[in-house]
C-alpha cells in the first residue's frame, strides 16, 4: 500500500484514548449521547467597536479553550460582519486572537460564534488547513492532563481542569450562563473512556481510492448484505469514508515496518533492513507503534490460503461464497476484507454478507458475561445436546433477527431430537433385517440377512400423500436456505416430521407394518417409502442437526441397498431435489379430505371432554357422492386413527338428540349418542365463551361509539379495532347457533 502511494505519515487529529494511550479510528471510538453543558462565554475585544466591547462564545469544553487560536464567524451572519477581521482577547490567557469569516460556522448553533481551537477539534483543524497563519497549540498530555501550553492549569486532568476554568470565568464575570445540553461524545471501545480528539503524527491508509471499488463492485452486483437493510448502512460509510489511522500505541500486534535513519530519512521496507540505503549508517530506530489489529485481519480471506503466493488452496477456496457475521463489524472488518480483497487479488472475497442478530435474554437484555445473564451454551448442551440447542436457536430466530432466549425455550430442540430419535428407531425396527436401533448408550448390534431394496410399485393414496408432502418440504427447506430464512427452513422440516410424517404417515403404517392387512408386497412398498423419506429428511436436517442425522442416516444405510446411502458420510452425498415423478396433487387433495374427518372427529371429542378409548358412532353427510366416495375410500383408516365403531355415509342427515357436528367445506360429520352430562358441559362452556365475547363486542361497540377516541386515535388503529369487532361478533355468532342445537338436544 505504501509503495502503491495509499499510505502516508501526518500530523491530524485522531481520536485518542487517555487511559489506553492510544489513537483509534472513527469506528473504534462509537459516539454514545451524554447529558452535557453548553457553556457561553464572553470574549473581551481587544479595542471596542462602537459599543460593542465582547463577544460571546458556546462551548461544550470550556478547558480547550487555553488552546484556542481564533474566534469564527459565519460571513453570512449579519450580526457579525463588522467584527470580521478584528481581535479578540482570548480570557484567562489574555492572548489576541483574531475573528475569521468562515462558512463552517453553523448560524444556529449557540450564539452563531465558535472558537477556534485547531488541536483538539477535526472540523477547527481542518479550518487552520484554509488558515494556516493562525496556527496550532496542543494543550494535553498523552494521558489527558493539561500540559505546559495551559499555563497555570498545567498538571490538572482535564475534567479537573474544565471544573477549575469555569470556576475561574465565573470569579471574573466571563460566565454569562451554562445550559443543559445533550450531544454526542466518542467512547474508546476497549474501556469506555471518553475519547480526546487529539493532534498526533500518525500513519493513514488513504479509503476513497478503495472505497469507489468496493461501491463500484456492490452496485454491480457482486456483494450483497442480507438482511437487505444491512446494504444502505454499508453504502452510506463507504460514501462518507475518511481516511484510517492505523498506527497503535500499544504492546501487542504487528509492529509497523518503519525505521527511521539520523540522517532524517524514514525507510519503509519489505524486509528488515541492515542500513541506511541513503547515508548507509546502521544507526536505525525502529518504530513503536504496531499496526490496528483490523488492518492485520482484513487480510484473513487470503492470506490464511497463503497469499501472497498463487497456492493451490488460494485458487480453490478464494473467492470464497458467504460471511456469516454481526452487524457491529460491518465497518471494523466486513467492508474492509472487500477492500483489501478487490485491492490485493481483483476480486470480492464472499458475494453475500449474512448478518445475524444478538442473543438476548427471553426479556430482551443483552446476554453478558459481565451482567452475568448468559446462559453457558456448554452446560446446555450436557443437559439436551449439541444438536437440540442448534435447531432451537435457529428455529426461534428469524432471519437478521435478534435471538431472545431461556432455558424453557430448548425444549423445543430436546423434545424435537427425542421425535426424531424414537421415530426413526421404530421405522428401522420394522425393515426386513431386524437390528433394533439401540438406545443411547447401548451397543449397536449388527445387521442379519441382505439387505432390502426399495420398491415403489403400487403406491396407496396414503404413501403418494406422504411423498408429496416431502417433495413440497424439499422445495421449503431449499428456497428457505437459499434465501437465508433459516428458522423458514426449520420450521418447515419440523412440520413434516412431526405432524405429516409421524401424526399422520407412521400412524398409517403402523397395521400394515404389524401384518394386520397380511399383505407383503405392501408392506415391502411402505418400507420403501419410509426409508427414502428418512433419507431424503435427514440430509435436509443434517445442517440444522449434523450428529443426530449422521448416526441415524448411516444406520439407514445398513438395511438398504440402495446407492444413495453408500457415501461414508450424510455430509458427502446429494442435496435432495424435488422428484416430479413423486409429486402426486390429486391425491394429496383426497388424503386432505380424509384428514379433515379425522381433525373433525378428534375435535368433537375434544370439545365434549369425551375420552379418546371411547368408542364412537359417526355419521358423515355430504350433498356431493364424489366427496362421499373420495372420504370413504380411507373408512378403515379413518376407524384405525379415531376409535370409533361404525361410520353412516349419507347424503342427507337427519339430526337427533344426542348429536353434536362439525362442518366443513365439502362435507359434515355429526357423532351420535352424545351422553347428555357431556351436552350438557358443552352448554355450560358455550355460555361462558358467549358472556366473554358479548362483553368484548360491547366494549368496543363503546370506544367505536366514542367521537373523541376516532376523532383523536390514529387512523389505524381504529381501523384495527373495527377489524376486532367484526370478528368478535361472527364468532359470538357461531357460538350462539352452537348453544341452540345442544339446547335442543344435538338438533
Amino acid at each position: 500500500l505504501y509503495e502503491r502511494g495509499l499510505i502516508y505519515q501526518g500530523d491530524y487529529i485522531i481520536n485518542w484514548c487517555p487511559r489506553c494511550q492510544t489513537a483509534l479510528s472513527d469506528e473504534e471510538a462509537a459516539h454514545k449521547e451524554i447529558e452535557g453543558s453548553l457553556y457561553h462565554i464572553r470574549y473581551p475585544l481587544e479595542k471596542a467597536v462602537g459599543e460593542v466591547d465582547h463577544l460571546v462564545v458556546a462551548t461544550t469544553r470550556p478547558e480547550t479553550m487555553l488552546g484556542d487560536t481564533a474566534v469564527a464567524v459565519n460571513p453570512k451572519d449579519t450580526r457579525y460582519q463588522h467584527l470580521i477581521g478584528k481581535r479578540a482577547i482570548l480570557p484567562l490567557v489574555n492572548r489576541p486572537i483574531p475573528i475569521i469569516a468562515d462558512d463552517f460556522v453553523d448560524l444556529d448553533f449557540g450564539t452563531g460564534l465558535v472558537k477556534v481551537t485547531p488541536a483538539h477539534d477535526p472540523n477547527d483543524f481542518a479550518f487552520q488547513s484554509r488558515h494556516p497563519e493562525i496556527g496550532l497549540i496542543n494543550i494535553l498530555n498523552p494521558d489527558g492532563t493539561v500540559n505546559e501550553n495551559g499555563g497555570s492549569y498545567k498538571g490538572l486532568d482535564r475534567f479537573e481542569a474544565r471544573k477549575q476554568v469555569v470556576r475561574d470565568l465565573e470569579s471574573k464575570e466571563l460566565l454569562v450562563k451554562r445550559v443543559s445540553h445533550l450531544h454526542a461524545v466518542g467512547h474508546c471501545y476497549r474501556c469506555h473512556t471518553i475519547v480526546e480528539p487529539y493532534l498526533s503524527k500518525q500513519w493513514f491508509v488513504k479509503m476513497k481510492p478503495m472505497a469507489e471499488k468496493a461501491l463500484k463492485a456492490h452496485r454491480e452486483g457482486k456483494t450483497k448484505f442480507v438482511p437487505e437493510r444491512w446494504n444502505k448502512v454499508y453504502l452510506n460509510w463507504l460514501e462518507g469514508i475518511r481516511d484510517w489511522c492505523i498506527s497503535r500505541q500499544i504492546w501487542w500486534g504487528h509492529q509497523i515496518p518503519v525505521w527511521y535513519c539520523e540522517c532524517g530519512k524514514t525507510i519503509v521496507s519489505r524486509e528488515d533492513p541492515t542500513q541506511c540505503p541513503h547515508c548507509k549508517s546502521k544507526n536505525l530506530k525502529r518504530d513503536p507503534d504496531v499496526l490496528d489489529t483490523w488492518f492485520s485481519s482484513w487480510l484473513w480471506p487470503f492470506s490464511t490460503l497463503g497469499w501472497p503466493e498463487k497456492t493451490k488452496d488460494l485458487d480453490y477456496f478464494y473467492p470464497t461464497s458467504v460471511l456469516v457475521t454481526a452487524p457491529e463489524i460491518i465497518f471494523f472488518w466486513v467492508a474492509r476484507m472487500i477492500m483489501a480483497g478487490l485491492e490485493f487479488t481483483g476480486e470480492v472475497p464472499f458475494h453475500t454478507i449474512y448478518i445475524h442478530g444478538t442473543v438476548r435474554t427471553d426479556t430482551g437484555q443483552k446476554m453478558s458475561k459481565s451482567l452475568g445473564n448468559a446462559i453457558d451454551p456448554l452446560t446446555v448442551i450436557d443437559e439436551i445436546g449439541a444438536d437440540a440447542l442448534r435447531f432451537s436457536i435457529v428455529m426461534l430466530t428469524a432471519s437478521g433477527q435478534d435471538a431472545y432466549l431461556s432455558h424453557e425455550k430448548f425444549e423445543l430442540g430436546r423434545n424435537f431430537t427425542n421425535k426424531i430419535w424414537n421415530a426413526s428407531r421404530f421405522v428401522i425396527s420394522n425393515f426386513p433385517s431386524p437390528s433394533p436401533l439401540p438406545l443411547r448408550g447401548e451397543d449397536k448390534g449388527e445387521g442379519e440377512g441382505e439387505k432390502f431394496k426399495l420398491s415403489f410399485s403400487n403406491l396407496s393414496l396414503d404413501d403418494k400423500w406422504i411423498l408429496t408432502e416431502l417433495q413440497e418440504t424439499i422445495q421449503k427447506v431449499t428456497r428457505s436456505i437459499e434465501e437465508f430464512r433459516f428458522n423458514d427452513a426449520a420450521t418447515a422440516l419440523y412440520q413434516f416430521f412431526w405432524s405429516a410424517f409421524c401424526d399422520w404417515y407412521i400412524e398409517l403404517t403402523k397395521p400394515i407394518l404389524n401384518g394386520e392387512e397380511g399383505n407383503l408386497n405392501r408392506q415391502a412398498t411402505v418400507r420403501s417409502v419410509l426409508a427414502l423419506v428418512l433419507e431424503q429428511f435427514f440430509k435436509m436436517l443434517h445442517p440444522f442437526m449434523p450428529f443426530l442425522s449422521e448416526e441415524i442416516w448411516n444406520r439407514l444405510k445398513e438395511y438398504i441397498d440402495d446407492p444413495s446411502f453408500e457415501k461414508s458420510s450424510i455430509m458427502l452425498s446429494n442435496w435432495p431435489k424435488p422428484n416430479p415423478s413423486f409429486h402426486f396433487k390429486e391425491e394429496a387433495r383426497e388424503v386432505a379430505l380424509f384428514q379433515e374427518a379425522v381433525t373433525g372427529i378428534r375435535d368433537i371429542r375434544a370439545r365434549l371432554g369425551i375420552s379418546p378409548k371411547e368408542k364412537l358412532d359417526v355419521v358423515i353427510t355430504s350433498h356431493d357422492s364424489g366427496t362421499l366416495k373420495r372420504v370413504r375410500q380411507f373408512e378403515s383408516q379413518i376407524t384405525h386413527l379415531t376409535n370409533i365403531v361404525r361410520i353412516e355415509w349419507v347424503d342427507r342427515v337427519k339430526k337427533g338428540a344426542g348429536m353434536i357436528g362439525k362442518v366443513f367445506a365439502d362435507m359434515e360429520i355429526f357423532v351420535t349418542g352424545v351422553p347428555q352430562a357431556n351436552l350438557n358441559q358443552e352448554q355450560e362452556k358455550t355460555k361462558k365463551k358467549i358472556g366473554e365475547l358479548e362483553a368484548y363486542t360491547k366494549s368496543l361497540g363503546d370506544k367505536l361509539a366514542n367521537q373523541n377516541f376516532t376523532a383523536r386515535a390514529p387512523e389505524e388503529i381504529v381501523a384495527d379495532m373495527r377489524e376486532k369487532k367484526e370478528a368478535a361478533e361472527k364468532e359470538l355468532l357461531a357460538h350462539r347457533e352452537n348453544l341452540a342445537m345442544l339446547q335442543g338436544g344435538g338438533n
